[in-house]
């Protein structure tokens, strides 16, 4: 399996576009192919990057299960597991330099063991034929819980500036240690700081958490002037604000040394 990187915040923090200039970072350094997973049910990374998704799995994933319930057989006198197989591999958008999977919404009624059990497997195979898995989690890390991924190289923790948002990312913190989830590493990145800089609340709060702070984006009008006019944020110049910093704060992942 490739290099795991997961990325994890609360919503409002900026996490998805912070994902997707990650993955926009390493494609430009080389370090492809990349399999970027959308697993936040409120799903835009392919916006961030500017692609367009024809199929989720949440989608696959209902649409085996109805099969079932009505008994309409499967396409081609495909097996249950063939026929996942097959969409999982039609629901990939290729970008450059990297796949796109997004797991789109959660489990409706009835019982989806088998049909996870397979995806699973689907992940870790694909995982094989990549150099890195970057996922964009959701705050309560479901994805995550089901242990969709078997090991997490690196956890990047996502937060405002803000003492609230500080406590929810500990807490995400402390909840991969209630899943008992294997993950290497934690990091902590501070984004949209008002000139980049953290008040001493903010830091004292840091460290009340327990946090490895790796770096503080600064708030950046530029985002959010991409983001109103639906422009992938990936296509901002690479010296705007939010970019360099970022470049800078992945520099420092032992990974990327």
């Amino acid at each position: 399996m490739g290099y795991t990187i997961a990325v994890a915040g609360k919503g409002g923090t900026g996490k998805t576009t912070l994902t997707g200039l990650l993955i926009d970072y390493l494609v430009k350094r080389g370090d492809r192919p990349i399999l970027a997973v959308d697993a936040d049910a409120n799903s835009n990374l392919n916006e961030v990057l500017g692609q367009v998704v024809e199929a989720t799995i949440g989608e696959i994933r209902e649409e085996v299960s109805q099969r079932e319930l009505t008994g309409n057989s499967f396409p081609g006198g495909m097996t249950k597991a063939q026929y996942l197989k097959y969409r999982l591999n039609t629901a990939l958008i290729e970008g450059s330099g990297y796949d796109l999977l997004v797991m789109g919404r959660s489990e409706g009624q009835g019982c989806y063991c088998y049909v996870n059990g397979i995806l699973r497997e689907q992940i870790d195979s694909l995982s094989d034929s990549y150099k890195y898995l970057v996922i964009d989690n959701e705050a309560g890390m479901e994805h995550l819980s089901r242990k969709t991924t078997k090991h997490i190289d690196t956890l990047l923790l996502v937060s405002d500036c803000s003492k609230r948002g500080i406590q929810a990312v500990g807490r995400i913190k402390e909840l991969v240690k209630e899943l008992e989830l294997q993950v290497s590493n934690i990091y902590l990145i501070v984004n949209r700081a008002p000139e980049g800089k953290l008040e001493d609340e903010t830091i004292r709060e840091i460290e009340k958490q327990g946090l490895n702070l790796l770096g503080v984006v600064p708030l950046d009008q530029m985002v959010f002037e991409y983001d109103a006019k639906g422009i992938p944020t990936v296509k901002m110049p690479e010296d705007t604000i939010s970019k360099k910093a970022l470049t800078e704060i992945f520099s420092k992942l032992d990974f990327l040394k």
